[in-house]
């Protein structure tokens, strides 16, 4: 009997699982595919900090710049990769930019002085960045409108199986071939994902195939500026402060696990792939579910702010090294209800003819996060230790929690 009972609990959990991804276009398919690929060799930045700490000798301020010039380059990369998408199309900024990035990090291995990569990761992350706005553009294009949220949560998930496998593969490489085998397998990576992409997504074959895609709107004339635009103002500023957070785990947070709790590269990697591994396995169901039962998309989002801002204040409880993996899953839920609602937010937002604009309007408020979030994490580390960085990262989770109700009322009174 109770086999009998576990068997048709199994069956009805695979049943929603399967149901989650119904309707989803081929295109979307091969473009989480390809996504996959390239985050699955996205293994340098959760090991950036302590590659120039350890490698290359630079002091904390040092990395904090680093990582600051890496933000001011995806700065610059979201909003020229939103002018260029609008301008030539989303398929040829994803194509030369994911070519180059794989070329710029085989290249950024050999550079061991503190401005030179300063430099190199800076016009690193300026190619690199403008595949994001195309990308998203993408979604439009190659779902319906009733089916983006899963469409994006399904790119997204096909990033954190990457990202879930990344690490771990990472801090392997790390124990056998050292630093210098993360940017040649990133790179590598980069250029197989634009082999797939030729093939898979070209529009000449998609056109041969008579493939249906969702046309892209007429433009909208006169349409309105992004910043007259003060709900979606609002909403930016949350995305800012949400990114800011979000961005310490793949800062200070190796850091924090090596340096407070003695953890090994391989063992931090573990760590960081559960993050992954958990959004694989949960997001799209969790995603589903909420969409079928029509929640309020804003309070989702604040809640989502709560668990983020709860992940870094449980850190200070206790020593005890099981309360990483305790903060680990809070941020990790708090991820995924927040990245695809403020994605699907932005993309809804955004009139005719202004996709791109406004979705790199979307990616730049995390590109301004990475700009001031290191740099501010190690300086406040350096100066007063890691217990005032994770007070402060939570008291800024709970200001985002209190633009959010303003942004509520906002478009509650415009209905």
């Amino acid at each position: 009997m109770l086999g009998f009972l576990v068997y048709n609990m199994v069956k009805r959990a695979v049943n929603i699982y399967a149901e989650s991804f119904k309707g989803l276009s081929n295109e979307i398919w091969w473009l989480a595919l390809i996504t996959f690929i390239n985050r699955a060799g996205t293994m340098v930045l959760p090991f950036l900090s302590l590659y120039l700490t350890e490698d290359l000798n630079l002091t904390l301020s040092q990395v904090g710049w680093v990582m600051s010039a890496f933000g001011v380059g995806s700065l610059a990369g979201s909003w020229l990769g939103g002018k260029l998408t609008d301008k030539v199309g989303f398929y040829k900024v994803m194509f030369w930019s994911l070519l180059s990035t794989g070329f710029l990090f085989l290249m950024l291995q050999y550079i061991n002085s503190f401005m030179g990569f300063t430099i190199g990761i800076f016009f690193t992350m300026l190619i690199a960045d403008t595949f994001r706005p195309a990308m998203f553009v993408s979604l439009k294009v190659y779902s319906k409108l009733e089916n983006r949220t899963r469409s994006l949560t399904l790119i997204r998930m096909a990033i954190n199986l990457g990202f879930s496998f990344g690490p771990f593969l990472g801090g392997i490489i790390i124990s056998t071939l050292g630093y210098g085998g993360l940017f040649w397998v990133d790179g590598l990576t980069c250029i197989a994902a634009v082999f797939l992409m030729k093939a898979v997504l070209s529009p000449k074959k998609m056109n041969s195939k008579n493939i249906e895609v969702v046309q892209v709107e007429e433009v909208e004339e006169n349409p309105k500026s992004v910043f007259k635009d003060y709900s979606y103002v609002i909403f930016l500023t949350v995305v800012f402060l949400m990114g800011f957070i979000f961005l310490q785990l793949f800062t200070t947070m190796p850091l924090y696990y090596k340096d407070v709790h003695g953890l090994t590269e391989l063992q931090i990697g573990l760590i960081m792939s559960l993050n992954g591994f958990i959004i694989f396995l949960l997001e799209m169901p969790l995603i589903h579910y909420i969409e079928k039962t029509l929640w309020d998309k804003m309070k989702v989002i604040s809640w989502s702010l709560f668990l983020m801002a709860l992940s870094f204040l449980v850190l200070n409880i206790s020593g005890w090294i099981g309360v990483l993996i305790i903060g680990m899953l809070f941020i990790t839920v708090g991820e995924m209800l927040a990245f695809p609602f403020t994605n699907s937010f932005a993309m809804s937002r955004a009139p005719k003819g202004r996709d791109g604009m406004y979705l790199a309007y979307y990616t730049m408020a995390f590109s301004f996060a990475h700009i001031f979030s290191a740099k501010t994490g190690m300086e406040i580390i350096d100066r007063f230790g890691f217990n005032a960085n994770w007070y402060l990262m939570g008291s800024l989770g709970f200001v985002a929690i209190l633009l959010m109700f303003v942004l509520r009322n906002m478009l509650l009174s415009n209905k």
